[in-house]
């Protein structure tokens, strides 16, 4: 066969890509009513189903959280990390 046919006509795709399992305060604030956690990492979320051993986690600042947490994450946004200090939280970033 041709090169031109056993090469893809447009990109690439890369493998170097990091994706995330981006959860929102308002989504948080559920979870917490529905599995009481006392710290929100990624660890708690593969016990209770919700994620899988190698996801990385995000957290965006979409919604409300009303319930003081710790949260042990990979990623999180600005306005995130200001809407749960405000709430008496804390946020440590994992690698």
């Amino acid at each position: 066969m041709p090169i031109q046919r056993r090469i893809p006509k447009r990109g690439f795709k890369n493998n170097n890509k990091i994706t995330f399992k981006v959860f929102n305060l308002g989504q948080i604030d559920k979870l917490q009513e529905k599995y009481a956690f006392a710290e929100f990492s990624a660890e708690n979320l593969y016990i209770n189903g919700l994620i899988n051993r190698t996801d990385k986690v995000k957290i965006l600042a979409t919604g409300e959280l009303k319930s003081k947490l710790s949260f042990k994450v990979n990623a999180i946004s600005e306005k995130a990390k200001a809407a749960i200090e405000a709430t008496g939280g804390s946020v440590e970033i994992v690698k």
